[in-house]
């Protein structure tokens, strides 16, 4: 885990978002266009529902994995801010000058959970995984998706990724890996803990966040969003009391 606070923008670009957030409400309202992490798309619908309350302006939300979004910036979409499950891709946008320059913002550490909706199927434990009482483990990509990167250093963690490689079912992304959960394509997975905190019964592991390295989750404000005052508003606004506590309330980790 960086040393990087929430609230750590870096150089010009700080001094920007707090000269944007103080004349907000004489600006002309406006849409912007926000790529998020499919693990953080509840919190995210919040988010911009209290943030369009508060300045008028509208956020227009698109979903996807990690790897898949930062693909498609580098290819030319439109996302004029990006919320990414790591802290990789969008450092790397900053450093490709697809982004605005400065620091991106650390706004929430994930956490992993072991997910069945099939009460007493899972352990507190995580004992299941080596009983093997099941056909299907589902997952997100590890190529893209970065939830999918932590479940796989689980498995290895834990001695059981070779024993069950054959029973993974990936998904596009940590979304995709909920529905097959979810539906029961697979009867366990690990998923995103913020998908299924207000999910009751079924079980449940928490594992020890030793056992993955840290989901750091970083946004940026893309080199398209650097013309509009809402992505600075929009990144601005991930940083204060309102956006954090949300976050907060959905299972992240914050600073």
């Amino acid at each position: 885990m960086t040393g990087r606070g929430i609230g750590a923008v870096g150089g010009t670009f700080a001094v920007a978002v707090g000269m944007v957030l103080a004349g907000a409400s004489a600006a002309c309202a406006r849409d912007v266009s926000v790529a998020v992490a499919a693990n953080f798309t509840a919190p995210a619908r919040e988010i911009a529902t209290a943030f369009e309350r508060a300045t008028g302006d509208h956020v227009v939300l698109s979903v996807g994995a990690t790897g898949q979004i930062y693909q498609q910036i580098v290819q030319g979409a439109p996302f004029e801010v990006f919320l990414s499950a790591d802290a990789d891709r969008p450092r790397r946008l900053v450093a490709e000058g697809r982004a605005a320059p400065g620091a991106p913002v650390a706004y929430a550490f994930g956490r992993l959970v072991l997910y069945s909706p099939r009460p007493g199927l899972v352990d507190d434990r995580g004992a299941v995984l080596a009983r093997g009482a099941f056909a299907h483990l589902a997952i997100a990509d590890p190529a893209v998706a970065p939830y999918g990167q932590a479940a796989v250093e689980v498995l290895k963690h834990r001695g059981v990724y070779d024993s069950l490689a054959l029973r993974l079912v990936k998904g596009e992304s940590i979304g995709q890996a909920y529905t097959f959960v979810s539906t029961g394509a697979a009867e366990l997975g690990f998923v995103a803990l913020s998908q299924v905190s207000d999910v009751p019964g079924g079980s449940r592991w928490t594992p020890p966040q030793t056992d993955y390295s840290p989901i750091e989750q970083d946004a940026v404000v893309t080199a398209a969003g650097k013309a509009n005052p809402s992505a600075a508003r929009f990144l601005g606004f991930l940083q204060g009391p309102a956006a954090r506590a949300i976050i907060a309330r959905y299972g992240y980790g914050i600073r």
